[in-house]
């Protein structure tokens, strides 16, 4: 069982504090449009902006990132990024207490911290490929699949209750924090990290910024892979502000209904991430990418048929709940397949593309959604991006394209 199995003491370290700056995260999950609406009055637009444009520049920013990250060792990287989304972080409490805090400085916060989670990604991906044994790689991606689950399950819970007991910038100290303890414990991670490939500190060419793109469009398995997944995270995403209007403002589901609808569903993540190993070991991980990958986007037309009171708080719950089983079993399994077929001295590189790509198909598909929900309705919006999701298990990837490159991964194992 994927619970039971021993990845060892390093392993336990990087997975310590991964978990808690999740839960750190949990606790801070939308924390700045919060403070954004409490704090500075800000309108529909300006929160807006915040959830699209701040991770938007973020990515752009982790562009010439990938490289810097690729050619140093990962965890004095792991470390600096930490570091840097605490000192960023912990500007907003320091701001709100001499009464400073402006929307530009949340703009910014938004853009570091969605830049420097990018690189610490990157960067843990490429040392956890080099930390477990091949064989275990999907055990410790499971890990991380149901922490980071069960961190949404019990932190905005708690960081409501938390805002309300002591001020709109508890959650933000509580995430600060989180990454300061997540940089000690990684520091706490013993012995000697293998020097990476290439060392040279001059100038990065120019084409070492795409060769993370280059190798997932030219890899017959991982570019359907990332299409699917750029388009399947990217409608999900654009559903969550269209579905805060409908619930809170048409339907009148009180706040309380509409936190509960949207944590208690991911406990389901804790049960797609421990099946993820054995699933894999009885239909194989093809049969994963293709049943399971359409599975995760047949549920999300559920959500334009939601209508008021307990029925209504049901079928959200239940849309919900199914969308996270199947994401949470079919990540793992994803993260791990990225992995296994990316040449070690390209895994930072095609990480942050990965993530990249990710962030700005959410950034432009949230942004089309809320324009067309403001020319028709929040409804119509939901409608149209449960259709469309509908037909991206036709970008999934056939066998045949997955087989391709086996030979290669096992002779890399042997």
């Amino acid at each position: 069982m994927v619970g039971r199995r021993r990845l060892g003491r390093q392993f336990g370290w990087l997975w310590a504090s991964y978990a808690v700056s999740a839960y750190g995260s949990g606790l801070g999950f939308g924390a700045l449009p919060l403070i954004a609406v409490l704090v500075l009055h800000a309108g529909p637009a300006e929160v807006s902006a915040l959830s699209a444009v701040g991770p938007a520049v973020g990515a752009l920013i982790a562009v010439p990132l990938a490289p810097w990250v690729e050619f140093r060792r990962k965890r004095p990287v792991m470390i600096m990024m930490d570091l840097a989304r605490f000192a960023a972080m912990a500007t907003i409490p320091v701001a709100y207490a001499f009464g400073w805090l402006s929307f530009v400085q949340l703009l910014v916060v938004s853009a570091v911290v969605a830049a420097a989670k990018i690189a610490f990604n990157a960067a843990s991906g490429a040392y956890l490929k080099a930390l477990v044994r091949p064989d275990d790689l999907l055990v410790a991606n499971a890990r991380f699949e149901s922490t980071n689950w069960s961190s949404i399950a019990v932190g905005p819970p708690l960081g409501g209750a938390a805002i309300g007991l002591f001020g709109p910038v508890t959650t933000v100290v509580a995430d600060a924090l989180s990454y300061l303890l997540s940089a000690l414990g990684i520091t706490a991670i013993r012995g000697q990290e293998e020097a990476p490939r290439t060392t040279d500190k001059g100038p990065v060419r120019a084409g070492a910024l795409l060769d993370g793109w280059r190798h997932i469009l030219g890899h017959p398995g991982l570019r359907p892979l990332y299409l699917n997944q750029m388009l399947v995270g990217g409608l999900i995403m654009a559903t969550e502000p269209l579905l805060a209007v409908l619930l809170l403002r048409q339907l009148g589901f009180p706040p309380w209904q509409y936190a509960l609808a949207f944590a208690a569903p991911c406990l389901g993540g804790l049960i797609g991430s421990r099946l993820a190993r054995r699933v894999v070991a009885r239909f194989g991980r093809h049969w994963v990418f293709r049943t399971v990958g359409t599975l995760r986007a047949i549920w999300l037309i559920g959500l334009a048929f939601v209508r008021p009171g307990v029925v209504g708080l049901v079928t959200v719950m239940a849309v919900e709940l199914a969308i996270i089983i199947n994401m949470s079993l079919y990540s793992p399994v994803l993260a791990t397949y990225r992995l296994e077929h990316t040449p070690k001295h390209l895994v930072a590189r095609t990480l942050s593309a990965w993530s990249i790509g990710q962030q700005a198909s959410i950034a432009v598909l949230t942004a089309l959604a809320g324009l067309l929900a403001d020319v028709t309705s929040a409804r119509t919006a939901l409608t149209v991006a449960g259709l469309l999701i509908l037909a991206t298990p036709l970008l999934l990837p056939r066998r045949d394209q997955m087989s391709q490159h086996e030979p290669e991964l096992s002779r890399s194992h042997s």
